[in-house]
């Protein structure tokens, strides 16, 4: 079966019922703008839930109990589907492919491997290498090029610098 294409609040919110069964309305708190995944992704509460129906469609995560709610309704607690945990290690395994794809995707990979307890080396070092090619194009960019040019160029580096960095604090 072909993998659905999911949004990045979509992958964000599999990923969290790979690490424990949950609610809704608990992993929209980890997406808030306080939250622990907030910092890097800032997702509105409808939109957690609406992930919710599309993962459950797609078969990536399924109703497993309900337990009552804090003053309110009962709440359904999903849990991952095998397929869902499978699409879930690959996906953070892969590197983004484009430079402006560090701030969000790369970065909220990088959090949820820390978060699960893992390493995320081998993903900064992947992610050094796909884009190695990219760098070193920017880099050539002329300093008299427009200002866009100059953004990709300043980008890039900035980019490449906070990888470096990364990688050698995850080493050290």
């Amino acid at each position: 079966m072909e993998s659905p294409r999911l949004s990045l609040t979509e992958w964000a919110v599999l990923t969290a019922l790979t690490e424990r069964p949950a609610h809704p309305f608990a992993v929209a708190r980890l997406l808030a703008e306080d939250g622990e995944l907030g910092r890097v992704l800032t997702v509105r509460r409808p939109l957690v839930y609406r992930a919710f129906a599309r993962l459950e469609a797609t078969g990536l995560c399924r109703a497993d109990h309900t337990e009552p709610g804090e003053g309110g309704p009962e709440r359904t607690v999903y849990r991952a589907t095998t397929r869902g945990r499978r699409l879930i290690a690959k996906w953070l395994s892969q590197p983004v492919t484009h430079v402006r794809d560090l701030r969000l995707e790369f970065l909220l990979k990088v959090r949820l491997t820390v978060r699960a307890g893992g390493s995320p080396l081998p993903l900064i070092e992947s992610q050094r290498a796909a884009l190695a090619a990219a760098f070193a194009v920017l880099a050539g960019v002329r300093e008299d090029t427009d200002e866009v040019g100059l953004w990709r160029r300043h980008s890039a580096a900035a980019a490449k610098a906070f990888l470096d960095d990364l990688a050698g604090r995850w080493r050290g």
